[in-house]
């Protein structure tokens, strides 16, 4: 499972000229999911983007998490980050698990990510063409990948 956090002063998802979601300040998370993985994968990732010091403090410096802030989050499913590029100039998405798998991970996602932060986390539409607006803060934008836990 990869995924990428950007810390947002606000951001949006917009499906067929309709708002579907939008936060204020918190985190726009990308969710890309592999056909190997598993809930162990989504626990130890929802758990590290709770508790990810990437927000300012009184002092300035990133110290506090999106819960200690009070924060919202906004998941977005995103295949295209399992994208293997090594070969040519098209990407390979041989490693993304295909909707029978990856549709059930992104709700087990999204609800152990909800968990996790104490409240609602807004959604778009698997699957679905998005048009997703965000105000990056800072700019801060962090990848983490489950199966290499020490990037």
């Amino acid at each position: 499972m990869r995924v990428v956090i950007q810390r947002v002063s606000e951001a949006s998802v917009t499906i067929d000229g309709v708002l579907k979601s939008s936060v204020r300040q918190g985190m726009l998370v990308l969710a890309g999911f592999e056909t190997d993985d598993t809930h162990e994968d989504i626990d130890w990732t929802c758990k590290k983007i709770t508790q990810l010091r990437i927000f300012d403090d009184l002092n300035g410096v990133m110290n506090l998490s999106v819960k200690d802030i009070k924060g919202e989050i906004l998941a977005v499913s995103q295949f295209t980050l399992q994208a293997k590029t090594k070969k040519g100039n098209r990407p390979s998405y041989i490693n993304a698990a295909p909707p029978d798998i990856s549709i059930p991970l992104y709700h087990q996602f999204v609800e152990t990510l909800s968990e996790n932060l104490g409240t609602e986390v807004k959604t778009g539409i698997f699957g679905a063409h998005m048009i997703v607006g965000l105000i990056n803060d800072g700019p801060v934008t962090i990848i983490i990948d489950s199966k290499n836990k020490d990037f």
